[in-house]
């Protein structure tokens, strides 16, 4: 697969089967990511791995958060606090498509929940992976890790396998830390579902738009 071809048609997976992925395919897969460059090579990144047991004890744990609303503290800052155009209408139109992909209407608050809810399970694929970095490190190790996290699932679209990057476990770094024995030294940047995608699910049919080179490009000469 070209790596263009693979750019274009990776997507954000959320409905997997329970075909297993080896060690074997995640260590190859890691090890390409890897190669991704980082400024004076310091390759920031640490990865967690969870499978069966493990990747169960999690997802009950968070879920059991999520529900019971438990505040969330996230070690970094994802979002604005303030959303401004274009950010904010491209926020809900993703929004918007992931919703109409699963039938969920906008006053089916529990719906929503049970929706939401299934980030923690990573979307139950086989796989999940959460990614941590040392707090010393500042915001070029982010870009860094923004490449790291790219090539893998450019590496994961390349194996036929399929992948969601989920900022949604970043919320809950003390329970994450807790259960992996990870002390506070690291930051929890988030996690990603692993696995063979059920390409009969509807929710993994739409394809979320990008804007034109025009946009967001000034060339100059």
């Amino acid at each position: 697969m070209h790596v263009i071809d693979a750019l274009k048609q990776r997507h954000s997976t959320r409905a997997f089967t329970q075909q297993a992925v080896s060690t074997e395919q995640i260590e190859t897969l890691l090890t390409a990511a890897s190669y991704s460059p980082s400024g004076a090579n310091t390759q920031p990144w640490q990865v967690a791995v969870l499978t069966g047991d493990s990747k169960q004890k999690l997802g009950q744990l968070l879920e059991q958060a999520f529900y019971a609303g438990d505040e969330t503290k996230p070690d970094y800052i994802y979002y604005p606090s303030t959303w401004k155009t274009p950010y904010i209408e491209r926020r809900r139109a993703c929004g918007l498509q992931l919703y109409a992909s699963t039938n969920i209407e906008k006053a089916d608050t529990e719906g929503r929940k049970a929706q939401w809810a299934a980030n923690f399970r990573a979307f139950d694929a086989p796989v999940v992976l959460l990614f941590f970095i040392d707090k010393v490190m500042e915001a070029g190790s982010f870009l860094d890790y923004g490449m790291f996290l790219q090539s893998l699932m450019l590496a994961a679209q390349e194996q036929g396998l399929a992948t969601c990057p989920q900022a949604a476990f970043a919320d809950y770094p003390v329970q994450i830390k807790t259960l992996l024995g990870y002390d506070d030294t690291v930051s929890l940047l988030g996690g990603m579902a692993l696995g063979f995608e059920d390409k009969d699910a509807a929710i993994n049919s739409y394809r979320t738009p990008r804007a034109a080179v025009s946009e967001f490009s000034r060339f100059f000469s």
